[in-house]
C-alpha cells in the first residue's frame, strides 16, 4: 500500500479506539462491563446486533462467494425476519424480566444445573471456534499487505483484539460498533460505485448484472429442484433451506448464541430490544443483497478486465519457487490465451448491446468459463502438492485482489480499515460473550459463588484473555478449511445451533418436559446431527448443512418428550 493508504488506515482505526475508549466508561461489575448497565436506546443496540454478525468474514468472504457461486447464498437469510418476530414474542420478554446476564441462566430457573452447563458448554465451544476463525480473516489481509508469516500474523491481530475487548467492555463494543457500520456502508457503496466507474465506457451498472446474469451469477431465487425431478437435499443453498434451516438457525444465533443476547440484553426496556431485533430482521436481507451484488459485479468486471489466474498471490509465488515452476508457466499460458479470448467475446457482445444476449454467446461465455476454471483446478491441484503444502481456496482474497490492484490511493487504506473494523466489533462482542457465559454459568456456579463487584470484574477480564488465547490457537488451524470463510463459519454453527435451540424450544414451549429429558435429548440430537455431517463429509449421504439446525432442534424436542414419556415419568412413578 501507499503512504496515503497507510495514512488513512491508521487515523482511521485510531478514530474508532479512542471512541471506544470515551464511551466505555462504565460500572466496573458483571452489570457494567457485559451489559453496560442495560441502559442502551434501540438504534445502539440495532448497530451493535449487526455489527456483532456482519464481520470481517461477511466482507472480505461474501463478493467472493457471489463470484464463484452467484448471489444464491442470499437465500440463507430468509428466514431472519420470521425469527427476529418469534423473538420479539418469546425470547426477549422472558430474558428481560429475569434480569438474566446470559440466556443459560434461564435454562437452571427451567430445568437444572446439568442442562445448563450442557447447553453453555455447546455454545462456548462453537464460539470459540467460531470466533478463531474470524481472527484469522483480517490476518490474511495483513499477511497479503506486508508478506508476514499468517501464524505471526494471527498472533498479532489476536492480541490487539484482546486488549481491544479487555479495555472496553460491552459498552466499548457497542458505541463502536455504531460508528463502524456508517464506515462500512459509505466504503462498500464507495467500491461498487468504483467498480461500475472502471467498466469499459458505454456499460453501466444494469449491463455489468446483464453479464453476471448470462453466467448464472445473479440465481437469486432457486428452488432446489432437481431437473429431472425430485429435491435436491445437498442443494447448500435455495428457498426452502433458506426459510426453514435459516430460520431455525437465526432463532437460535439471535436467541441463544450469547455473543447476539448479550447484545439485546444492554437495552433499557423490552421495547427497545424488540425494535432493535426487529429492525435487524428488515435491514439485513437487502445489506446481504447488496454486498452479494458487488461480487456479481466484480465478476462482469473481470469478463472486460484480465482475471488472476489464482487471487491469492502468495500461492502463486509458493508455486513457482517450488519444482512446478514450469507446469505454473504453461498453465498460465493457456489462460492468458483463454482470457484474452473471453475478453474479446464479452467486448463484441458489449458492443451489440447487453440487454439481449443470444444463446450462441451464452454458450460460448460458458464455454471459455469452463476453460478457464478447469485451468484454475490444475493451478490448485500444483498448490495442495505435499511440497508445496499451499491454501487451494482464494475465494477470500477476491475481494481484497480487487481493492489492491484497481482502487485508488486513500480509498484503499479506508476499505482495509473497513475489514479490520468490523472484525474487532464482531470479535470483541463474540470475546465479551465468551468472557460472560464462563463467569456466570460456569465460575460462579462452580469455581467460587462468593465473588464480590470487584472479583467478578477482575475474574471477567482474566476469562476474556483466555478466550483470546484459545482463538488464536483455533486461527491457527484455519489456513486450509476449503470453503470461504463465510460458508466456514454457517456449517460450524449449525452443528451446534439447532441443538441449543431444541433445548429453549423445549424450555419455552413444552412445560411437562422435564431436565433429565431434555438433558439426554440434547445429547442424544448431537451425537446425530455431528453423525450426520460426517457421512455428508464422507458422499455416503447428500444433506445441506442449513438441514443440520432444524435436524436439530427437531432431534432433541422429538427425543425429549419420548424420553420423558417412556423413561423419566417411570422412573418418578416407581420412587
Amino acid at each position: 500500500m501507499s503512504y496515503p493508504d497507510w495514512f488513512v488506515l491508521v487515523i482511521t482505526l485510531a478514530v474508532i479506539i479512542l471512541y471506544g475508549v470515551y464511551k466505555s466508561r462504565t460500572t466496573r461489575n458483571l452489570d457494567g462491563y457485559f451489559l453496560s448497565n442495560r441502559e442502551m436506546p434501540w438504534y445502539i443496540v440495532l448497530f451493535s446486533i449487526m455489527g456483532t454478525q456482519a464481520s470481517a468474514i461477511t466482507f472480505l468472504s461474501a463478493p467472493g462467494q457471489a463470484y464463484t457461486d452467484g448471489m444464491r447464498f442470499v437465500q440463507y437469510y430468509f428466514g431472519l425476519p420470521l425469527a427476529m418476530i418469534v423473538l420479539c414474542v418469546t425470547f426477549v420478554p422472558i430474558f428481560h424480566n429475569f434480569r438474566l446476564y446470559t440466556a443459560y441462566e434461564f435454562l437452571q430457573k427451567r430445568f437444572d444445573v446439568k442442562t445448563r452447563t450442557l447447553t453453555s458448554f455447546l455454545f462456548l465451544l462453537q464460539r470459540g471456534l467460531s470466533t478463531g476463525i474470524s481472527i484469522y480473516a483480517p490476518s490474511i489481509i495483513l499477511s497479503s499487505l506486508l508478506g508476514w508469516n499468517i501464524y505471526w500474523t494471527n498472533i498479532f491481530m489476536g492480541g490487539l483484539l484482546i486488549i481491544y475487548t479487555m479495555a472496553g467492555g460491552a459498552k466499548a463494543v457497542a458505541y463502536t460498533q455504531q460508528l463502524q457500520i456508517v464506515i462500512i456502508f459509505a466504503s462498500m457503496f464507495i467500491a461498487g460505485w468504483l467498480v461500475v466507474k472502471y467498466l469499459p465506457e458505454g456499460i453501466g451498472l444494469f449491463d455489468a448484472l446483464q453479464v453476471g446474469g448470462a453466467m448464472g451469477k445473479t440465481n437469486v431465487i432457486t428452488t432446489g429442484v432437481k431437473e429431472g425431478g425430485g429435491f435436491d437435499w445437498s442443494d447448500k443453498y435455495n428457498l426452502w433451506s433458506g426459510i426453514i434451516g435459516g430460520f431455525f438457525l437465526a432463532l437460535s444465533y439471535f436467541g441463544t448464541d450469547q455473543s447476539q443476547v448479550g447484545r439485546y440484553l444492554t437495552a433499557k426496556s423490552i421495547k427497545e430490544s424488540r425494535m432493535g431485533l426487529l429492525m435487524n430482521g428488515l435491514i439485513k436481507v437487502p445489506m446481504q443483497f447488496l454486498i452479494l451484488m458487488l461480487g456479481v459485479l466484480i465478476f462482469a468486471f473481470y469478463q472486460f478486465h484480465d482475471a488472476p489466474l489464482f487471487f491469492n498471490q502468495t500461492q502463486v509465488q509458493k508455486v513457482s519457487e517450488s519444482k512446478y515452476a514450469g507446469a505454473l508457466l504453461e498453465i498460465q499460458e493457456h489462460y492468458q490465451a483463454v482470457d484474452l479470448q473471453k475478453k474479446q467475446l464479452i467486448q463484441s457482445i458489449a458492443a451489440n448491446g447487453t440487454a439481449d444476449i443470444s444463446a450462441e454467446n451464452r454458450t460460448q461465455l460458458t464455454h471459455i468459463n469452463r476453460q478457464r476454471d478447469s485451468l484454475r483446478t490444475a493451478f490448485k491441484g500444483l498448490v495442495v502438492k505435499p511440497e508445496v503444502g499451499g491454501d487451494s481456496n482464494d475465494a477470500n482474497y477476491i475481494f481484497l485482489r480487487f481493492v489492491l490492484d484497481y482502487l485508488p490511493k486513500g480509498l484503499i487504506g479506508l476499505l482495509i480499515a473497513v475489514i479490520f473494523i468490523s472484525s474487532w466489533g464482531s470479535i470483541a462482542a463474540a470475546l465479551n460473550s465468551l468472557a460472560s457465559s464462563t463467569i456466570v454459568d460456569i465460575h460462579k456456579k462452580f469455581i467460587n459463588k462468593n465473588l464480590d463487584d470487584a472479583g467478578d470484574y477482575r475474574v471477567s477480564r482474566w476469562y476474556t484473555l483466555a478466550w483470546g488465547i484459545f482463538c488464536i490457537v483455533v486461527a491457527q488451524f484455519a489456513y486450509n478449511l476449503g470453503n470461504s470463510l463465510i460458508e466456514a463459519v454457517n456449517i460450524l454453527g449449525s452443528l451446534f445451533y439447532g441443538v441449543i435451540l431444541g433445548v429453549f424450544l423445549m424450555a419455552f414451549y413444552s412445560k411437562p418436559v422435564k431436565g433429565n429429558a431434555v438433558f439426554w435429548g440434547a445429547i442424544l440430537g448431537e451425537i446425530l446431527v455431528v453423525t450426520l455431517f460426517i457421512l455428508n463429509e464422507q458422499k455416503i449421504i447428500n444433506l445441506s448443512f442449513l438441514w443440520l439446525n432444524a435436524i436439530g432442534a427437531l432431534a432433541v424436542m422429538m427425543i425429549g418428550w419420548v424420553l420423558q414419556l417412556f423413561v423419566f415419568n417411570k422412573t418418578v412413578a416407581q420412587q
